[in-house]
């Protein structure tokens, strides 16, 4: 019975870390809820999209960074040269580190946030920035933020 459960235990272990590990990003992958093509608006669309401050549905864009701690954020390329951070709902999945480079089509809502001077340092920490770069951030910033609740790799 002991040994019955120890091994219950270690599948079960096995199962759920294998889980939380992000696939490699190839075209069709989904990740979170999923999300499909159908009703996307490219991101330089997105803003003159937004009513109230806000949007809801689906965003297609190019992965210019990620986390490369975890995979807990990514970044939209915008057409201005700026990007759309993208953050995941409910911190519920992750992106794998060769997502950058991809088309994706991300679901759920954006919004425009400001950004402290901490979080911004925390991200630039998190995408591997230089000290020197990262001291640099002095002042808060206001941003286009979209929380996906699902994530599809074109």
């Amino acid at each position: 019975m002991k040994k019955t459960f120890i091994l219950a235990c270690a599948i079960l272990m096995a199962t759920l870390a294998h889980a939380q590990q992000p696939r490699s990003a190839e075209k069709g992958v989904t990740y979170g809820a999923g999300a499909t093509e159908t009703g996307a608006i490219a991101v330089a669309d997105l803003e003159k999209n937004m009513k109230d401050a806000k949007f809801e549905g689906k965003v297609a864009g190019k992965v210019v960074d990620v986390c490369r701690e975890k995979g807990c954020w990514m970044k939209l390329e915008k057409e201005d040269g700026q990007t759309m951070m993208v953050k995941f709902k409910d911190y519920a999945f992750f992106m794998p580190k060769d997502i950058v480079g991809k088309e994706v089509v991300v679901d759920g809502e954006a919004t425009v946030k400001e950004v402290s001077v901490k979080q911004q340092r925390h991200y630039a920490k998190d995408a591997g920035k230089p000290e020197e770069e990262i001291k640099k951030i002095t002042a808060p910033k206001k941003e286009l933020q979209f929380i996906a609740k699902g994530v599809l790799v074109l």
